[in-house]
C-alpha cells in the first residue's frame, strides 16, 4: 500500500524546524544531511558557506509517516509559504491530539481550537510559527 510522506521546504530554517517538530513527537531523526555532506560534481558551482550548511534533507518518523524536509538554496530560490499544503495528524486519544496541538500551535496561530466537531472528531487546525498549516485529528468513532 502507498504512503504519504509529507515534504516541507524551508528558507535556511529547516533544522530549527525539525529539533522542534522533534521536540514535540519524540523519536530520532534516520537521516539528516547538509547540502555540505553531498559529493563534490567538477560541474556544479561551488556552494556558498551559508548554501552548504542548509538542509539537504532530513526525514522524521511519526507513527506509519515520515515527515521529510529541506532547506531552499541559492540555485533553487527562496519558497514561498502559503495556505495550499496541510498535514493532517490522526492520534489515539483525546489526550494525544491536545499534547499534539499544543505543542505544535506554540507560537503560532490556533485559528480552530480542538473542539468534538458535528462529524464525529475531536478536531482543531492551526499554523506553527513556521508557517506550516497543520490539522490534529482524533476519530473516537474508528477506535469502537
Amino acid at each position: 500500500m502507498a504512503t504519504i510522506n509529507p515534504y516541507l521546504v524551508f528558507n535556511g530554517n529547516c533544522e530549527e524546524a525539525f529539533l522542534f517538530y522533534k521536540s514535540v513527537f519524540g523519536g530520532e531523526f534516520p537521516y539528516i544531511g547538509k547540502f555540505s555532506d553531498m559529493p563534490s560534481d567538477t560541474n556544479s558551482p561551488k556552494l556558498s558557506e551559508e548554501d552548504a550548511n542548509r538542509i539537504m534533507h532530513v526525514c522524521l518518523p511519526i507513527g506509519e509517516t515520515i515527515l521529510m524536509g529541506s532547506d531552499s538554496n541559492s540555485a533553487s530560490g527562496d519558497v514561498v509559504f502559503g495556505g495550499n499544503m496541510s498535514i493532517s495528524i490522526n492520534v489515539e486519544s483525546k489526550a494525544e491530539a491536545d499534547r499534539i496541538f499544543n505543542g505544535l500551535s506554540a507560537e503560532g496561530n490556533a485559528f480552530m481550537p480542538m473542539a468534538d466537531t458535528f462529524w464525529g472528531a475531536y478536531f482543531g487546525m492551526f499554523t506553527d510559527k513556521f508557517g506550516v498549516n497543520w490539522m490534529v485529528n482524533f476519530d473516537e468513532n474508528e477506535k469502537q
